[in-house]
């Protein structure tokens, strides 16, 4: 049974030094004690009554002060670095893991989540470790295409994506500091056959290449203060529009050819020093208003892709 160390006495010497009382709050500490009356004209309105004891962390453990935060900080560190890999289902084999994120497209904003990518031979994974948290996750049964892709950061560096096709169409972009390393590992695991081949200069963002008509083109872009208007880059291809703006990274507008439902055209003010908009009705984004300098031209080809009804107007 440990003794019980003696209680802190305090001291008292006007001749020590700056140094003398850094030893004595690290060695031994120093206890305060201060009573301060606030008065306005010699009447007392506040009263001060403080004490605290200041020494090093040592020296108050010592004493039986500040263990109880002591251990949860211990605690809380071990858990923070301590090594967190994702959690195995029953007869799951891990693969790989290396550091990488998932981008974020939800439709109002793009941005990157940084994390862990984990390979599994059932099931790719995004994992954030503090707080924890499943960024994005696939199962490889699904996994139809990995595709590198190329782009250069805002300092200017070229780095390559991969960019993740499922099943159904649905895609993902994902960085990993060995992009090539996990698309051969993913060749290897994938239950089915994967498409690895890159893309393209004329492939980028999963379409097939065959472009119907590119140019500048004007996105009434949803915004959550009213729309706004944005001038920026259209390409058509068989398998929809995408639209982008010089200062996005990414694509900020996807129609897939197979959501678009109607497009008609109507007279109105835009910014593209004309009179007519045009609107593409879809099953998913709902209305999507667009202009361009010539309107009826991309209205044109907009439902050329849906192989539907001649294009209306108002």
């Amino acid at each position: 049974m440990t003794a019980e160390r003696p209680p802190m006495k305090p001291t008292r010497d006007p001749r020590v030094t700056l140094d003398d009382l850094v030893e004595v709050l690290l060695n031994k500490g120093a206890v305060l004690h201060l009573d301060l009356i606030v008065s306005v004209a010699d009447i007392p309105l506040i009263g001060v009554s403080l004490r605290a004891a200041i020494a090093g962390m040592e020296t108050m453990l010592e004493y039986g002060m500040l263990r109880r935060w002591d251990e949860d900080t211990r605690a809380w560190a071990e858990r923070s670095t301590g090594r967190r890999e994702l959690e195995p289902r029953a007869g799951e084999r891990h693969v790989v893991h290396m550091r990488g994120g998932h981008l974020l497209e939800d439709g109002f904003q793009t941005t990157w989540r940084p994390g862990t990518v984990h390979l599994t031979d059932r099931r790719l994974v995004v994992l954030r470790r503090e707080p924890r948290e499943v960024l994005w996750e696939t199962e490889l049964a699904a996994v139809r295409a990995v595709r590198p892709e190329t782009e250069r950061t805002i300092g200017g560096e070229q780095r390559t994506r991969l960019r993740v096709v499922l099943a159904g169409g649905r895609r993902a972009l994902l960085s990993c500091t060995e992009p090539e390393r996990l698309r051969a590992l993913l060749a290897g695991t994938c239950p089915g056959p994967l498409e690895t081949s890159p893309a393209g200069p004329e492939q980028e963002d999963g379409h097939d290449g065959r472009t119907v008509l590119e140019g500048h083109l004007w996105y009434h872009e949803p915004r959550r203060g009213g729309p706004l208007w944005r001038g920026g880059q259209g390409r058509l291809t068989p398998d929809g529009l995408v639209w982008k703006s010089p200062l996005d990274a990414r694509p900020a507008l996807v129609l897939p050819a197979d959501d678009i439902t109607a497009v008609h055209t109507a007279p109105e003010r835009s910014p593209a020093g004309g009179g007519t908009v045009i609107t593409v009705e879809t099953a998913s984004q709902g209305p999507v208003t667009l202009t361009a300098d010539e309107p009826r031209r991309w209205a044109g080809a907009l439902d050329s892709l849906r192989g539907a009804a001649p294009l209306a107007s108002a």
